[in-house]
């Protein structure tokens, strides 16, 4: 039976209310680092495979396990952060500053809206989601470790337990329920 771990990066920058210059580019915090070595301290054998995203946070939590680990194949897959606010509007921000932002996101509850360049709609975000579950399935190792994003751990987690039949501004509600719930 395939064993999947899907692990949220350290505490970032961004976390720790500081203002960033790029979504991508938010590097952990000290403490974040030091989750990152505490969780590949964790670790009771070596996974097969070790997935990360692309962004700085959830590599460079990768990293810690990836050091511990070294003959282990290492791939980053598409499992990024969903970026549904413009990222050139929201540099140099915080969460603080970017609140409205996201309640209006949210409120307008339209799969299908980008906010601006370098954003993704809902729709496309799900689909990375959906993309991911399958490349998991069609993956040969057995024990897979990746380090990803609370909303991507959120939306894997969504389409396994809801199961949407399709993906409309009902759906994208109740994902953004799910999501603070969790």
């Amino acid at each position: 039976m395939k064993q999947v771990r899907l692990i949220r990066h350290g505490e970032s920058a961004a976390n720790a209310g500081q203002a960033t210059l790029d979504h991508s580019t938010i590097p952990l915090t000290p403490n974040g680092f030091e989750q990152a070595r505490l969780v590949a301290l964790s670790f009771n054998h070596p996974p097969a495979l070790i997935v990360s995203s692309p962004f700085t946070r959830a590599h460079s939590t990768a990293m810690a396990t990836a050091a511990v680990f070294p003959h282990i194949p290492f791939e980053t897959w598409p499992i990024q952060e969903f970026t549904y606010l413009e990222p050139a509007r929201c540099t140099g921000t915080t969460v603080a500053d970017r609140r409205e932002w996201v309640e209006a996101y949210w409120a307008k509850a339209d799969p299908g809206f980008t906010d601006g360049e370098g954003a993704e709609s809902f729709l496309d975000f799900i689909a990375r989601a959906q993309s991911f579950l399958e490349r998991l399935a069609e993956h040969p190792a057995q024990d897979i470790v990746a380090f990803s994003h609370g909303q991507v751990i959120n939306a894997v987690a969504w389409l396994i337990e809801r199961k949407p039949l399709g993906i409309d501004g009902e759906a994208m509600v109740d994902w953004r329920e799910y999501e603070i719930a969790n």
